[in-house]
C-alpha cells in the first residue's frame, strides 16, 4: 500500500467526508420523484439508491481520470491544496443542503480545486481548455437536453397511456419508475463517486504515493463507493422535498419520463468523462417534465432560486477554496486551523437544521411560498360567484364603503316629489 504522511491521511479522510456530503445532498437526484409521486416508501428508496451507488462505482473511471489528470497540473499540486479546495467544496454543500436547494456537488469540488490550486500555483497550474470544455458546457448543455428529452418523453408517455385504465396505467408507470430511479442511482455512482476517487488519486500523486498519471487504487474505488452510499442511505429530506414537490407537481408518468431522460444523459456524460453534475441533469428533466404534462406548471420561484445557486456554486467554492489554501500555507497549524474551522462551521449548520427537521415523515409536504406575480394577481382577482338554479352565475358584489341606509316604504303612498 501507499505510504503516508499525516497530511495526506487528512485529505483523505476529508475527501471521504466529502463524499458523504456529496451522498446525501444528491439523493434527490436518483429519488425525489419516486418519493414524490408514491412509487417507492421514503427508507426503502434511499435504501436503493445507497446500493446501486456502490454497485456503480466500479463501472468506470473516465470522471476520476478528468479530474485527477486533466483539470489541473499535478506538479505543482501539494496535499494541501487539495485540502483546502474539499474545504471549500464540503461548506457549500452543507449550506445549499441547509436551505434545501439542489446545487451541484461537482462543482463545488471543481471550483474549490480551482480556486486552491489558482491560491497556490497560480493561474497557469489550471488547463481552461478541460475546464470549458468538460465541466462548463456540460454544466449549461446537460439541464437543457435532459429538460427537452423529459418533456418529449412525457407526452409520448401520456400519448401511450391514453386509452387505458388510469388506474392501471399509474401502476405501470410507478413500476418503470423504480426501474429507472435505479438506472439515475446507477448512473450517480458511476459519475460522482468517481470524484472523490479522483480527487484522492490526485492527492496521492501530489504526495508522492503512486506515480503520475496512475488510476484510481481499488481501494480508493472501495471507499469512495462506501462512503457516497452511506451518504445517500442517511437520504438528503431537505432537497429531496424542495426537487420532488418543489419545483413541479409529478405524476407517474412524468416521473418516468424524468428519471430515464436523465439516466440516459449521465450515463453518456460518464462514458465520455464529462464531470457532469447529476443534479444539473435532473432537475432539467423534472422541469421538461412539468412542461410535458398538459396543464402542468413549474414553479418558477424555486426555479430561479435553484439556477441563483448553479451559477454561485463554482465562484463561491473557489472562493472559500482559495482563503483557506492562503492560510494553509502558512504552515502545519495554519492547516489545523483551517479544520477546526470546517468542524465548528459544519457542525453550527447542523445545529441550525434541527431548529426545523425534515425527514421521510414528512417530505413530501410542501408550500410554496406566494411570490410578487401571486401576490399581484390575487390582488386583482375578481369577486367569487355563486350557482343559481338554473346553471347560471352571479357575482357577489363588494359592499360600499359607507351605506346608505335603508328606508322601507309602504307601496301603497307615492313617492314624494323630488326636491
Amino acid at each position: 500500500m501507499e505510504s503516508f504522511s499525516l497530511i495526506l491521511a487528512i485529505v483523505v479522510v476529508t475527501a471521504l467526508a466529502f463524499d458523504f456530503t456529496n451522498g446525501f445532498h444528491d439523493t434527490a437526484n436518483a429519488m425525489a420523484t419516486t418519493i414524490s409521486t408514491g412509487a417507492l416508501k421514503p427508507k426503502v428508496a434511499v435504501a436503493m439508491s445507497a446500493t446501486l451507488n456502490l454497485v456503480g462505482a466500479f463501472l468506470s473511471v473516465e470522471v476520476a481520470n478528468t479530474i485527477s489528470k486533466g483539470l489541473v497540473d499535478e506538479s505543482g499540486i501539494r496535499p494541501e491544496v487539495i485540502f483546502a479546495a474539499l474545504v471549500g467544496a464540503i461548506l457549500w454543500n452543507l449550506v445549499t443542503w441547509l436551505v434545501g436547494l439542489p446545487s451541484s456537488s461537482s462543482h463545488a469540488l471543481m471550483g474549490g480545486l480551482i480556486g486552491a490550486t489558482i491560491a497556490s500555483a497560480g493561474t497557469g497550474a489550471v488547463h481552461g481548455d478541460v475546464l470549458v470544455t468538460k465541466v462548463l458546457l456540460p454544466a449549461v448543455a446537460a439541464p437543457i437536453v435532459a429538460g427537452v428529452a423529459a418533456m418529449l418523453a412525457t407526452r409520448f408517455s401520456y400519448a401511450l397511456s391514453r386509452n387505458s385504465d388510469g388506474k392501471a396505467a399509474d401502476k405501470g408507470f410507478r413500476v418503470g419508475q423504480i426501474a429507472s430511479a435505479g438506472l439515475v442511482s446507477l448512473a450517480h455512482g458511476t459519475n460522482d463517486a468517481q470524484k472523490t476517487m479522483g480527487i484522492i488519486t490526485l492527492a496521492l500523486i501530489a504526495g508522492g504515493s503512486i506515480a503520475p498519471d496512475s488510476d484510481p487504487p481499488t481501494w480508493v474505488i472501495l471507499s469512495a463507493g462506501l462512503a457516497i452510499a452511506m451518504g445517500t442511505y442517511i437520504g438528503g429530506w431537505r432537497i429531496i422535498r424542495t426537487m420532488g414537490k418543489g419545483l413541479t407537481d409529478l405524476r407517474p408518468q412524468q416521473g418516468f419520463a424524468a428519471q430515464t431522460s436523465a439516466a440516459a444523459v449521465i450515463l453518456a456524460s460518464s462514458h465520455i468523462g464529462f464531470s457532469l453534475s447529476t443534479t444539473h441533469a435532473v432537475s432539467g428533466s423534472v422541469m421538461g417534465a412539468g412542461l410535458g404534462r398538459k396543464g402542468g406548471v413549474v414553479r418558477w420561484s424555486t426555479a430561479t432560486r435553484m439556477f441563483v445557486a448553479w451559477g454561485l456554486t463554482l465562484p463561491a467554492a473557489a472562493l472559500v477554496g482559495a482563503l483557506a489554501e492562503s492560510v494553509t500555507d502558512l504552515g502545519d497549524w495554519g492547516t489545523a486551523l483551517v479544520a477546526v474551522f470546517l468542524i465548528a462551521s459544519s457542525t453550527a449548520i447542523w445545529i441550525v437544521s434541527r431548529r426545523q427537521v425534515v425527514d421521510a415523515s414528512n417530505v413530501n409536504e410542501f408550500e410554496e411560498p406566494a411570490g410578487v406575480v401571486t401576490a399581484a394577481i390575487a390582488a386583482v382577482t375578481p369577486p367569487p360567484s355563486v350557482a343559481l338554479s338554473e346553471g347560471l352565475t352571479a357575482t357577489i358584489p363588494s359592499p360600499p364603503v359607507n351605506p346608505a341606509p335603508v328606508v322601507k316604504s309602504d307601496p301603497a303612498t307615492p313617492p314624494a316629489a323630488a326636491v
